[in-house]
């Protein structure tokens, strides 16, 4: 049996504005263009320190964690595509 690679790409975009970071996160794969998700996080009034870094990798997990659910219901719709065949 031959194994088969194929590969899709996520590329993280970040903005930080007054104590907010958003996060999308896109796929791209030959399928289709591309399929993205979002996330935000804040900084708290009782945070003592701004850490950028927190607030990307919150934001970004926020982003990843949307876009794995977008692409589950693509495949779900597909499930259901085919099953009406």
């Amino acid at each position: 049996m031959e194994l088969t690679t194929t590969r899709w790409d996520v590329q993280v975009f970040l903005s930080e504005k007054d104590g907010t970071t958003h996060a999308e996160a896109r796929l791209s794969s030959s399928r289709r263009e591309h399929l993205s998700g979002t996330g935000t996080a804040r900084l708290s009034p009782e945070d003592h320190v701004d850490v950028a870094e927190i607030g990307y990798e919150l934001a970004t997990a926020r982003a990843l964690m949307d876009l794995g659910e977008r692409l589950r219901h693509v495949a779900q719709a597909d499930i259901e595509a085919l099953a009406q065949y």
